[in-house]
């Protein structure tokens, strides 16, 4: 029987491994972390959002450049295949308001020990604490472990070793030395659905760290984002954030800064709004007149005050007229992007044009790539989930092809 290495735990690597061993391969994975999955098990602390249910045209459209590349694997293993083996594994799913798909159960744990023990019933080995180092003068994998290092001989290999985002759960971007000492073309590795570096003024930090701005619409240029974002001690993140990250992100790349807009009233028509600020607000101080006129939060206000201490204006000081114009066009004032350590994904990666049809890394004959090593990025929704187990499963086909060849 063929004996072939999957490096990585997560859902890329796991996927292939399925594929794999359902086509007749002695599949082990590898992986540094002493148990797998520990990233998808993050992401499932918020309920595990494995999918999205709309059009495949349009879910394509999320991967940007990166689509036509994406869309054969996509397409094979599409939204409600997934939903299908999530079903399979005794995780039934279902769609949410936003379009979203869940497992019922909200949470990764369950999925994940039923499928680690269907990988284990088809006879899936597992090496933890094996952290990969390359290859030797034989070709042999080379993983430094518990007791020293190990070269170990496989006829083919996947590696699925992740981005560059949560380190500490075991993707830490370390394999892009090794591959571009093989000439292989890699993107750097850059922050993706990341929170980004505002400095705020001291008694705003202090006062609205962690406070949440609900059914905001963000806009930076012709890019627009509806949704939650989160006041953090250096900066902002949150839903609405991450699905400008790409834009902002090569703004401030460019630009060394960035400035976004957040509409704290996108609903309220704009002659509506200064109508309410027009009326007398008697003895209520300035905050609590636009808190009740606007339908404002504490922390929408403070952000109007800093918007405008920034400006060197005063609020109470500006037109109705104005004062609606600041609240759907508040600009906050990007110095950085959060840490990659942090962030949710990481953009960059191999070149697809490094890969052929099947995933195979055209200079590695047998080495084939899956998840997020390869150069695509996507927002949050389902979208990163999708193609990690899309491309795990396309990794694993095209090595069975190769095998067979």
């Amino acid at each position: 029987m063929t004996a072939v290495a999957v490096i990585g735990a997560g859902p890329a690597g796991l996927m292939a491994a399925e594929v794999l061993a359902q086509g007749g391969a002695r599949v082990t994975v590898y992986d540094a972390m002493p148990s797998a999955g520990r990233k998808l098990l993050m992401a499932g602390r918020g309920g595990l959002n494995l999918t999205h249910s709309e059009p495949l045209p349009q879910f394509m459209a999320r991967y940007r450049e990166a689509a036509p590349k994406l869309h054969a694997a996509i397409a094979a293993f599409p939204p409600d295949a997934l939903r299908t083996w999530s079903e399979a594994l005794g995780e039934p799913t279902f769609v949410g308001s936003s379009g979203r798909v869940f497992p019922k159960a909200f949470k990764a744990s369950p999925l994940l020990r039923a499928w680690l023990r269907r990988l284990d019933a088809a006879g899936v080995r597992f090496a933890f604490r094996h952290r990969w180092m390359g290859w030797d003068g034989e070709g042999r994998l080379v993983f430094e472990k518990p007791g020293g290092a190990a070269a170990i001989a496989a006829d083919a290999t996947v590696l699925a070793l992740g981005g560059a985002s949560w380190p500490r759960l075991g993707s830490d971007g370390g394999w892009t030395t090794i591959l571009a000492d093989k000439d292989i073309s890699i993107s750097p590795l850059r922050p993706a659905n990341s929170g980004f570096i505002v400095a705020w003024s001291e008694i705003f930090r202090t006062r609205f760290e962690g406070h949440p701005l609900k059914g905001a619409v963000l806009s930076f240029g012709p890019h627009r984002a509806r949704g939650e974002a989160v006041i953090t001690s250096g900066g902002i993140e949150g839903g609405a954030i991450y699905g400008l990250s790409a834009e902002l992100r090569e703004a401030i790349a460019a630009n060394a800064e960035a400035v976004l807009h957040v509409a704290l009233r996108p609903d309220v028509h704009h002659g509506e709004l200064v109508k309410r600020l027009s009326a007398s607000r008697g003895k209520q101080s300035f905050s609590n007149f636009l808190r009740k006129a606007a339908q404002l939060s504490p922390v929408a206000v403070g952000l109007l005050q800093e918007a405008a201490i920034g400006a060197g204006q005063s609020l109470s000081a500006m037109s109705a007229e104005r004062l609606a114009e600041l609240i759907n066009a508040v600009p906050i004032k990007l110095a950085g992007v959060a840490p990659i350590a942090r962030a949710i994904s990481s953009a960059g990666g191999i070149s697809f044009d490094e890969l052929d049809a099947d995933f195979m890394i055209r200079k590695l004959p047998g080495v084939f790539a899956a998840g997020e090593m390869l150069d695509w990025e996507a927002p949050t929704g389902g979208y990163l989930l999708q193609a990690s187990f899309a491309t795990g499963a396309a990794a694993g086909r095209g090595m069975l092809k190769w095998l067979d060849r």
